[in-house]
């Protein structure tokens, strides 16, 4: 789910984001993982308050963690450490530059933080999905079965020139530590119902060889595969495109031009934990309308971003390309090579039954 017109708006966002200036711009600059032990989690009370704020004149501010210390970042000031932290209050180090040097931390009925009081002025908190079954939720401009009967019955834009011929390979019977998490299969998606009839995922034949290759790095790490999204017939493009308001639109691909889901060289995923199976705690949650989908968000915890930029590195390394505003979505380097195809999961035959190796 993604548009290339994006840019403006994505720009725009990050010109009042809490964390200018600090922002790498290739998968070069991220430090080496491979024989680095992840980063300590932050305390519970740490990540309790760890996320954005809302103040007047869309002035943002934003606390997180960054290799054991607290900060707190208020623009046009440089970000701070909290040193002292109370269920009430945050109390910045000596030595920063900043002549207030305590926030008030305001709480609801239930303990739940809903804002901080900073330099006389209140900042509400931003309310973000989080969890492994989050989702980000817009309202659909037209019911999605109106939409659906509608994208079905259209045709998708012409191109011209030589393809490749379409080899899509369903990625589940490649290897047991591809897991599936369609989430356009169920209503736990940013429309709130389901617009696959199916929970399948498919890649072109290289672009699914080049996937396992990166898994069995990451599976070194300790980690599997967790896809939620592949190969897109183009008419749920048109339904995303179509069903999503006017104000969202920059986060969705325009069915005019077609996506690389489309191509079948794009995909949506994430980590899980060999161990225990469970999704790996990322900064964002999957299909989130925020900041904290760049893959260069430098907010949430170190932990958090260690995993975003692990997943990234061992893609990038196997010719996939990670979009510049979500930090789950891969292109693989060939997907010009390919048509736009409209061919409805249900009537995709076993090709995986021919193994990738």
């Amino acid at each position: 789910m993604h548009s290339r017109r994006a840019l403006s708006a994505a720009l725009a966002v990050l010109t009042v984001s809490v964390l200018s200036g600090a922002i790498a711009t290739s998968v070069a600059q991220l430090p080496p993982s491979r024989g680095l032990r992840a980063p300590a989690d932050a305390p519970a009370a740490w990540k309790e308050l760890i996320g954005e704020y809302n103040g007047p004149d869309k002035q943002t501010l934003t606390i997180y963690e960054n290799i054991g210390k607290l900060r707190f970042s208020a623009p046009p000031r440089p970000p701070m450490e909290i040193d002292r932290l109370s269920r009430e209050s945050a109390s910045f180090a000596k030595g920063d530059s900043s002549s207030t040097t305590q926030a008030r931390i305001l709480r609801d009925a239930t303990g739940k933080i809903t804002a901080i009081e900073f330099a006389g002025l209140s900042f509400a908190r931003r309310d973000l999905p989080s969890g492994e079954h989050a989702a980000f939720l817009v309202k659909p401009v037209r019911p999605v079965a109106e939409l659906r009967a509608e994208a079905l019955l259209a045709t998708p834009p012409r191109e011209t020139g030589t393809f490749r011929k379409p080899d899509l390979v369903e990625l589940a019977a490649l290897d047991p530590a591809i897991h599936l998490d369609i989430r356009y299969a169920t209503s736990n998606n940013f429309l709130g119902t389901p617009v696959y009839t199916q929970a399948r995922a498919f890649l072109q034949r290289p672009a699914a060889e080049s996937l396992v290759r990166a898994l069995r790095t990451l599976e070194s790490e300790g980690y599997g595969l967790l896809i939620h999204d592949a190969y897109r017939p183009w008419y749920v493009t048109k339904i995303f495109w179509d069903a999503t308001p006017p104000e969202g639109k920059i986060f969705v691909a325009d069915p005019a031009q077609g996506s690389r889901h489309n191509r079948g060289c794009a995909v949506d995923l994430t980590l899980y934990d060999l161990r225990t199976a469970k999704p790996i705690e990322m900064p964002g949650t999957y299909d989130e309308m925020s900041p904290r989908s760049f893959p260069n968000y430098i907010g949430g915890t170190s932990l958090q971003r260690w995993h975003r930029d692990l997943l990234r590195r061992a893609m990038e390394a196997e010719g996939f390309s990670v979009y510049e505003y979500e930090w789950w979505h891969f292109d693989y380097k060939d997907w010009r090579e390919y048509p736009i195809l409209n061919i409805p999961l249900e009537r995709l035959g076993a090709s995986a039954a021919n193994s990738v190796n």
